[in-house]
């Protein structure tokens, strides 16, 4: 038995290891030639520590306090030479993935599918070459701009581990990836991928979560459903998913399908323009009642243009509302970026 150990570096790359039965995550790293920090691989140093976010795993009893102390313990740190996975893991390291010898996975890809799916938005698919891509679902790569020599960073809307990737795109005018998409690409051009990168992802859940989603800033929910569509989830799931005119709402169909497959999800679409005869009209914030913030017992997910996430925050601020856990994420249309809190 082999273990998916994700191992996320403090540049924003994400590099993902099989750790076997038994190994330690050091000795697997180092079968992948990742270098990570090391100096006696004994328990004695403490140069390998790092941080578990997320998965199970055994310590032992071969390391001394000096290196790992009871409370860094128990607060999720690990020394990686003693840190033997028995589930999948998900692992921050404290230095940039340069020193550690290792980098971003870059993969050509092959376009399979563009579809303007409104005025505003891109649903782009495409075949990576080589094994399942994998990611953390909300992570996110720079697609390359065929000919440019420049890239665009997009989050997956597709379930980690396959090579059929999809990616929920804004149409914006004249931009250099949306003038790629709507005049010239077609089903079999090539295009190179980087990645996966980001520190906006899906967190084990044990508590009810609060998804927020502006315009395509859905895409990474997207890929957070699938995969909580196939491992299940007991814990409420809502999101929210604000845009600014009627006809930019997008993939409705497929959350209405993850409603069915979901029994604990559900989903609500407000809509800005006042002209509008949507049900729910306004921003976000004024559709967050306290049936959906569970008084505070919430993990919240953000993800939308800045204008969106500052407000989210001044509301939290104004209300007094300080959720578990509150992760978000920033897009721009040339770059993304992410912040947790």
């Amino acid at each position: 038995m082999s273990y998916t150990v994700a191992l996320n570096f403090e540049d924003g790359v994400s590099r993902f290891i099989e750790c076997n039965d038994g190994e330690t995550v050091l000795d697997a790293a180092y079968r992948h030639k990742v270098n990570l920090p090391m100096d006696c691989s004994d328990g004695v140093c403490g140069t390998c520590k790092c941080h578990c976010h997320q998965g199970e795993f055994e310590l032992g009893d071969e390391y001394i306090d000096e290196a790992l102390s009871d409370e860094e313990a128990a607060e999720g740190m690990v020394l990686t030479c003693q840190m033997v996975p028995s589930s999948d893991c998900v692992v921050q390291v404290p230095v940039a993935s340069s020193l550690c010898k290792t980098g971003v996975d870059r993969r050509q890809a092959t376009i399979t599918r563009i579809e303007q799916l409104s005025e505003d938005s891109i649903e782009v698919e495409i075949d990576i070459e080589g094994e399942g891509f994998s990611f953390l679902p909300g992570q996110y790569v720079h697609l390359e701009v065929p000919g440019k020599g420049a890239h665009r960073s997009y989050s997956f809307s597709s379930r980690p581990g396959s090579s059929r990737a999809s990616f929920l795109i804004r149409n914006v005018p004249g931009g250099l990836m949306s003038g790629y998409l709507t005049s010239q690409a077609k089903p079999g051009d090539q295009l190179a991928v980087t990645g996966p990168m980001g520190s906006f992802y899906l967190r084990e859940i044990t508590r009810p979560v609060l998804m927020l989603a502006g315009g395509t800033g859905l895409a990474p929910f997207l890929s957070m459903l699938e995969q909580l569509a196939e491992t299940g989830c007991e814990m409420p799931l809502h999101l929210i998913y604000g845009v600014n005119r009627d006809d930019h709402l997008v993939k409705t169909a497929a959350l209405d399908a993850f409603a069915e497959r979901l029994p604990t999800f559900s989903y609500t679409t407000v809509v800005v323009d006042e002209a509008s005869d949507h049900p729910r009209k306004g921003y976000v914030t004024q559709h967050m009642d306290a049936e959906v913030m569970h008084g505070g017992d919430v993990d919240v997910y953000l993800c939308g243009p800045p204008p969106m996430v500052d407000a989210v925050l001044k509301h939290f601020d104004a209300q007094g509302i300080k959720p578990q856990s509150f992760h978000y994420e920033k897009f721009t249309p040339n770059q993304a970026s992410e912040e947790a809190a």
